[in-house]
């Protein structure tokens, strides 16, 4: 049985992420999609919440689960027996960066390797600080997040708004 990780901060998971998702879960036996803890980020969501978004968006997606980490992948990858990462490329800037992290994870952890799905040409200009921008301005969300989430996204958001 073969098992993949897709790690990122997913706050929120957004319609290129879900592609992904989907596209891996397709290639691989199981998908853990694992929110890491980035420490250059400040979430709008706490863990646990994006956690249970990305459960409720991937339901219909059976070998799917859900996990979150504050260790270093390559650790993780490890304590989990998974030998691939899953990494979605927008953009040549990305794959600089991805792909200098794929290098220090195989350098950790010599069994793991990372495989690239590029993203579909809808969502190459989609990430979720661009939807938290848009949001914030009150711009409708409907093509960028699923359906499922939006409302939790909206309603935070306007919190934000209302605290600053």
């Amino acid at each position: 049985m073969t098992t993949a990780i897709y790690p990122g901060s997913f706050d929120p998971v957004t319609k290129g992420h879900l592609n992904i998702i989907q596209r891996a879960s397709k290639i691989f036996d199981r998908l853990i999609v694992c929110v890491m803890i980035n420490v250059d980020k400040r979430p709008m969501f706490d863990t646990g919440e994006r956690v249970e978004m990305i459960r409720r968006v991937t339901t219909d997606l059976p070998n799917v689960t859900v996990d979150s980490s504050s260790d270093l992948l390559a650790e993780y990858a490890a304590r989990n027996g998974v030998n691939v990462v899953v990494k979605g490329l927008r953009a040549a800037t990305d794959f600089e960066k991805e792909f200098q992290m794929a290098l220090i994870n195989h350098k950790m952890n010599p069994s793991l390797d990372t495989m690239f799905l590029t993203s579909e040409h809808q969502f190459m200009y989609l990430s979720s600080s661009v939807v938290k921008e848009l949001g914030g301005h009150g711009a409708d969300l409907s093509d960028f997040l699923p359906e499922a989430i939006i409302p939790d996204c909206i309603k935070r958001m306007n919190e934000s708004a209302v605290r600053r």
